[in-house]
């Protein structure tokens, strides 16, 4: 099975969680997930960084036995049907926190809120390092740090449509809802100020080692999971 993540613009999200999530199914896509820019996460406008360019209002990820063109045909045109375009790229996957605190329930609203980071390689950085700064030691950071209780690393392989965004890697994180507005509570340090200020400084530390500023596109969105 590969994992295929799609970054959709003007989509219509109610068709998303009922249409979509349907067609996708019957062509063979299993553990399909939803996640949108709604009146939900609203407040969480603070947290949103952007390269520049429009961001999507809507992210769709789903397994297929194989992402190979004559084998994802179908469901492309099933998305580009219920969106003004789309980007997707194959992913490997990796559970670094799985949410055992909050588990989703098949078709609702998953508890608190999911941030969607969408990572470039910085100018100038070897992929290798890139790599191995996030993934060997930024990830212990990002645990100790943060309220997440979910936390989903997605390794980007290759684009799969024509004119993709080069993103390295994609990231999910599931917070509590507090953190939308929250410093202290997104970064697990609710009315301890000492806590925060070492959690904040560890994390941006962390962050300047394998992320340039305005290179990266992260918002909040509502999670939805489906089968």
């Amino acid at each position: 099975m590969e994992k295929i993540f799609c970054a959709l613009w003007g989509a219509d999200p109610q068709k998303l969680l009922t249409e979509v999530t349907k067609k996708l199914a019957n062509t063979g896509a299993k553990n399909i997930r939803i996640n949108i820019q709604d009146a939900a996460v609203e407040d969480g406008a603070g947290l949103i960084q952007s390269r520049g360019d429009p961001l999507p209002n809507a992210i769709l990820q789903f397994w297929l036995s194989s992402s190979n063109e004559i084998f994802r045909n179908a469901c492309d045109a099933i998305v580009n049907e219920y969106c003004d375009r789309f980007d997707s790229w194959l992913v490997a996957e990796s559970q670094i926190i799985t949410n055992e605190k909050h588990p989703p329930q098949s078709e609702q609203r998953c508890a608190g809120f999911s941030q969607i980071a969408f990572l470039t390689l910085p100018p100038g950085m070897d992929w290798q390092e890139w790599r191995n700064v996030w993934r060997d030691y930024h990830t212990q950071i990002a645990i100790d740090t943060q309220s997440n209780f979910e936390y989903v690393q997605n390794l980007v392989i290759e684009p799969l449509t024509k004119g993709a965004v080069p993103y390295v890697a994609i990231v999910e994180e599931c917070f509590p809802i507090e953190a939308l507005t929250d410093p202290f509570v997104f970064f697990d340090a609710a009315g301890d100020q000492e806590k925060f200020d070492q959690n904040l400084a560890a994390m941006m530390e962390s962050c300047g080692r394998f992320i340039a500023p305005g290179t990266i596109d992260v918002f909040p969105t509502s999670q939805y999971n489906f089968g």
